[in-house]
């Protein structure tokens, strides 16, 4: 794995981009990846063992088992923050420091299972919710404390929708590389 370009190996799908427009077909396009990915995920890790669970997918990068419950602890996080936006007006949501979650037991060593779990329930809701939303719910925003940055509901759509393709495809890489087949 050292002979990979790092920046390869941290952005497997490159970074996201920010599209020009947030047409219908786009929206639902990326409402759909978010809806199949904890199924995608789940068919690509369940099968793991511990060591491979405990394999970082870089060097100094998380291990598979510490994405997959990042995994469940961001989108938990959009979750919240989509109702806030939908709730109220433009409120400042509470930032987490990713890093220090990943640090913690439940993160290092808890089984894989109750985060592709707790994904899979997630992810109807989310999904469910994004499905029901009108031009103008898309349209509504919140704050970003970390760079006081304003988020519209429909720029968070297409994040997720990468964030998850991105994390999925860092265990993929990683598969391959190791060959674990």
């Amino acid at each position: 794995m050292e002979n990979l370009d790092l920046e390869k190996l941290k952005y497997p799908i490159g970074k996201f981009t920010i599209p020009d427009t947030y047409t219908p077909e786009y929206i639902t396009h990326k409402i759909e990846e978010i809806a199949t990915f904890p199924e995608r995920l789940k068919q690509e890790t369940i099968h793991l063992n511990d060591e491979q669970l405990d394999t970082p997918y870089r060097p100094d990068g998380w291990t598979v088992r510490q994405v997959i419950h990042h995994c469940a602890e961001s989108h938990m996080n959009c979750y919240i923050r989509i109702k806030w936006a939908l709730t109220e007006n433009n409120p400042v949501i509470k930032a987490y420091d990713e890093t220090l979650w990943s640090d913690l037991p439940d993160s290092k060593t808890m089984p894989i299972k109750p985060s592709l779990n707790l994904l899979q329930a997630l992810h109807y809701r989310l999904t469910y919710i994004m499905k029901n939303l009108s031009v103008l719910d898309l349209e509504k925003s919140f704050i970003h404390p970390e760079n006081n940055s304003e988020y519209r509901i429909k720029q968070i759509i297409g994040m997720y929708a990468w964030h998850g393709n991105h994390h999925l495809n860092h265990i993929i890489a990683l598969k391959k590389h190791k060959n674990w087949n």
